[in-house]
């Protein structure tokens, strides 16, 4: 298999554009899938505080034999801790969670608009103080709408590295993604199959059928050609495999399209909206 291309962020640090999404994965078989995926070749793996499972993805790595400097961790701020105290001890709560030193990109989860007065910036500038000493190579924000990162970037000493965002063929979130490239943020796409919900698509089910590969390969392909970063879930060897065997093909620019011509906006996406979403659950201390 081919090795998966590193993409260079606003800050200079590269990141892998293909990884390992752990959400929802139990704790306890957090460390056999991660260790399969980086087998298999993956050196990203995307975990949070909210998952409860940062401590297990750094005891995979440091069971692997893969040095840490070869593998990009991603970790996000639990919704609880936004506040600058708080953000200070769940950023090293997660740091000592995962065992090392630092976290290669760390993200605000969400920008709890009614939370916190939506003052989000006291905690960004938390995130600016930890990349400046190093403990966090990169930060980024997770689920900012046009609105949020707006605000961020006028206040901001740093630009957001990373926005992490839902994004699939059923939704492409196209004035968020169009946003953060006119200002070289990058976009994550999380639930880059829609949770599946794209997979059984007639349009993609032909050009699986074209291209000799899975639906779910077909879309991953889409995306990696699009530009996006992503890191589909799995906890299933085989199906581990299967998302990373996706840099063997291209899709045409028909194929593409045809692709891109499955969006239905607002109509398809899967998750909470930002602008409306305040879940903040109990904080618990990594481990």
């Amino acid at each position: 298999m081919k090795d998966v291309p590193l993409l260079e962020l606003n800050d200079g640090h590269t990141i892998p554009q293909l990884g390992l999404g752990v959400y929802q994965i139990a704790p306890e078989n957090t460390v056999d899938a991660v260790l399969n995926a980086l087998e298999v070749g993956y050196r990203h793996i995307d975990t949070a505080e909210m998952y409860g499972n940062e401590k297990q993805v750094g005891e995979a790595i440091n069971e692997s034999e893969i040095g840490r400097s070869d593998i990009f961790v991603t970790s996000k701020l639990h919704n609880a801790m936004h506040k600058p105290d708080d953000a200070r001890r769940a950023i090293d709560n997660s740091i000592e969670a995962i065992g090392s030193d630092y976290i290669d990109l760390f993200l605000i989860h969400w920008p709890l608009p009614k939370l916190y007065g939506g003052d989000f910036l006291a905690t960004w500038e938390v995130l600016e103080d930890y990349k400046s000493k190093g403990h966090l190579r990169s930060i980024g924000v997770s689920n900012f709408q046009v609105s949020h990162l707006q605000k961020l970037i006028a206040k901001a000493k740093i630009e957001p590295a990373v926005n992490q965002i839902e994004l699939h063929p059923y939704f492409q979130n196209v004035e968020v993604d169009d946003f953060g490239q006119t200002k070289n943020i990058a976009t994550e796409a999380w639930s880059p199959i829609a949770q599946g919900g794209v997979l059984d698509d007639p349009v993609i089910a032909e050009i699986a059928k074209q291209t000799g590969k899975s639906t779910a390969q077909v879309v991953l392909r889409w995306h990696i050609q699009r530009g996006n970063i992503i890191f589909p879930k799995s906890e299933t060897p085989e199906r581990i495999e299967e998302n990373y065997d996706i840099f063997d093909f291209e899709l045409d620019d028909n194929q593409m399209a045809d692709i891109t011509g499955l969006d239905k906006a607002e109509n398809g996406r899967t998750g909470p909206h930002p602008d409306r979403f305040d879940y903040c659950p109990e904080y618990k201390r990594p481990g």
